[in-house]
């Protein structure tokens, strides 16, 4: 069973010949400084010596608009975080003000011909599809949570300008992409407590966006995997009930996030990738600590699981030591 056959195979919940491997995508100083210790040069070589199953190909960095500018051209308007485009904006009308991207712009040729450097490893792909995200920098996220009360046609008419983006560009990753099985999204929707906003507001303003993006990938036989921070235990039923495949990164200090509450109410339901806490275990603990935590996580949560920190940017305060030793615990069966 090669990689690509191997989280396939986690992804349907048919389990595999062991749990699968995932590294992330480590910090570029982190990338650094394993490199030099292991005496190797390429990002790519440090993959391979860690066995890892997948490969990551960000669809979003393959735009190429004639003026030069970013796929979301936000921040030159934010004051701070707390601040966005449309702050003051109250009517449907105003949403025209702003340069909304096009997916005409994007260019997936070379996506393709690197999708194709893989072929016996399972690449996740697509658009980031992060609306929830871009509708924060949008509004601002305080100002975002309110106009869902106060003016809900605005923020309604907003979402559907920017998910629809997202469809039309993750159609385009799909006809022209090259072959990979998984599609990988992005929304925070969750902080070290709950949610950051009532399951109500999440399935009227986030809920349907999420379910079409599964939907369109579905059409195009892709697995789904959805990364959200923080604790979203009270939205994983919904996650499941609109197709979702597989959850990542299973912040394990969040509030019920853990490998027992989450095993105990969905286990062989969806898939899980990641699980293995940068919070604290990988960052303070000794190697066999890792060693006994991520065979707990894989008698709790397996087979249906890819072993992956708990975020996937390791950072340079992770030992090396401490990888060696999640990566060792997770091919012994």
């Amino acid at each position: 069973m090669n990689s690509r056959e191997r989280i396939n195979s986690i992804m349907m919940g048919k389990g595999a010949d062991r749990c699968g491997l995932w590294l992330g995508n480590p910090h570029p100083e982190t990338v650094e400084i394993y490199l030099k210790a292991l005496g190797l040069k390429e990002k790519s070589q440090l993959f391979d010596y860690f066995y890892d199953d997948c490969r990551w190909l960000v669809a979003d960095a393959y735009y190429k608009h004639p003026a030069e500018k970013p796929v979301w051209d936000l921040y030159k308007h934010k004051k701070s975080l707390a601040t966005g485009f449309f702050l003051s904006c109250n009517a449907v009308e105003q949403l025209d003000s702003f340069d909304w991207p096009k997916a005409e712009y994007f260019d997936f040729k070379f996506l393709k011909s690197e999708a194709e450097k893989y072929s016996d490893k399972a690449v996740f792909s697509g658009m980031w599809t992060c609306f929830f995200h871009v509708l924060c920098d949008l509004f601002g996220m305080e100002e975002y949570f309110i106009k869902m009360h106060t003016h809900p046609k605005l923020v309604e008419a907003a979402t559907e300008i920017v998910v629809e983006f997202y469809l039309e560009s993750n159609k385009k990753v799909f006809e022209e992409g090259g072959e990979f099985d998984i599609f990988f999204m992005g929304n925070d929707l969750g902080s070290q407590l709950d949610l950051l906003m009532s399951p109500e507001m999440f399935k009227k303003f986030v809920l349907p966006g999420l379910r079409r993006n599964v939907e369109l990938a579905k059409k195009y036989n892709k697995k789904v995997m959805l990364h959200s921070c923080g604790s979203i235990y009270r939205i994983i039923d919904d996650l499941i009930e609109i197709g979702v495949d597989a959850i990542h990164p299973l912040q394990a200090h969040a509030k019920d996030m853990d490998a027992v509450t989450l095993a105990k109410k969905f286990k062989g339901r969806i898939a899980f990738v990641g699980a293995v806490d940068t919070q604290d275990l990988l960052v303070n603990a000794k190697p066999d600590r890792i060693k006994d935590e991520v065979n707990r996580l894989k008698d709790l949560l397996g087979p249906n699981l890819i072993i992956s920190p708990s975020h996937e940017a390791i950072l340079p305060d992770v030992p090396m030591a401490n990888i060696e030793a999640m990566v060792s615990a997770t091919l012994e069966n």
